[in-house]
């Protein structure tokens, strides 16, 4: 199956009332592996990765090993830019082929957050490609982004930040965090103000760690998309890592990346499957 377009997504899952998963991939190996456990599972969602992870990963790079990983593929899967640091980097994940794009704008103040976001949704949206904003702040480590802001997303400005980006998707901060380090709180009460009032989807980042009941309610508040990094990477990591323990003289590279695979396709099949129950 080709990339599907982030738009077509959204209304599919929308359709189907999916909740969609959206999963980091760093390189090769992560990449194969989401696609691999997402198509196990049964469900759509995203293969998606972060500014900070092109630096080893190009646009280009990732493009063409996402669409070699889906071409068995029977589920529709976008390709997304996860905390899109600068419009040029935005640019240049459009141009690769990337079918949904967030942009990241949040540690800015409120107005430049905006003229930023509308800058980012303008480019992406002559390509028939949606946009994905953050409000409000999260505590945590998001790979080697720290953001140590405590800030939940305020519901006042909630409406008037949406029409005036025109961003198509909203990130926002209800006592999540990034990493494993620290413990989420849901505020499910203030997810439930907010759908209220968001005129569009919304997205929660951090979704490892979080309780699978906690975030199958999030469904009844306009809640589409959830994001996970940490389980996956942990999972790919621990491999290597009691490999070597195991036998410190170790060095099959290809036998172990391809048991990290296995690994990461079980854990994003598993998170898949429950959170759609």
């Amino acid at each position: 199956m080709k990339i599907a377009n982030g738009y077509d997504l959204m209304d599919y899952a929308v359709r189907h009332k999916y909740l969609l998963p959206s999963f980091n991939t760093t390189n090769m190996e992560m990449t194969y592996a989401i696609a691999k456990g997402l198509n196990s599972a049964g469900f759509p969602g995203y293969i998606q990765i972060s500014s900070n992870n092109l630096r080893l990963s190009s646009p280009e790079a990732i493009v063409t090993l996402t669409k070699d990983a889906l071409k068995d593929s029977d589920m529709p899967v976008a390709l997304h830019l996860d905390h899109g640091k600068t419009y040029e980097d935005v640019k240049s994940c459009v141009n690769a082929g990337f079918t949904s794009i967030m942009i990241d704008a949040s540690h800015m103040p409120y107005e430049d957050n905006i003229k930023e976001t509308r800058r980012a949704v303008e480019y992406c949206h002559f390509y028939g490609v949606p946009v994905e904003a953050e409000l409000g702040a999260l505590q945590g480590k998001e790979e080697d982004i720290i953001n140590e802001s405590d800030c939940k997303t305020d519901p006042a400005l909630v409406e008037d930040f949406v029409t005036r980006t025109g961003c198509d998707l909203l990130a926002v901060s209800i006592g999540n965090v990034h990493g494993l380090e620290m413990t989420p709180n849901i505020d499910l009460p203030l997810l439930k103000e907010l759908s209220a009032l968001c005129p569009v989807p919304m997205v929660m980042h951090g979704g490892s760690g979080v309780d699978f009941a906690v975030i199958r309610q999030m469904k009844n508040y306009k809640m589409l998309k959830v994001n996970y990094g940490s389980d996956l990477r942990r999972a790919f990591v621990q491999t290597f890592g009691k490999a070597y323990e195991s036998d410190h003289q170790i060095a099959s590279v290809i036998e172990l990346s391809l048991e990290a695979v296995d690994h990461v396709s079980k854990a994003v099949e598993s998170i898949t499957t429950v959170i759609n129950q």
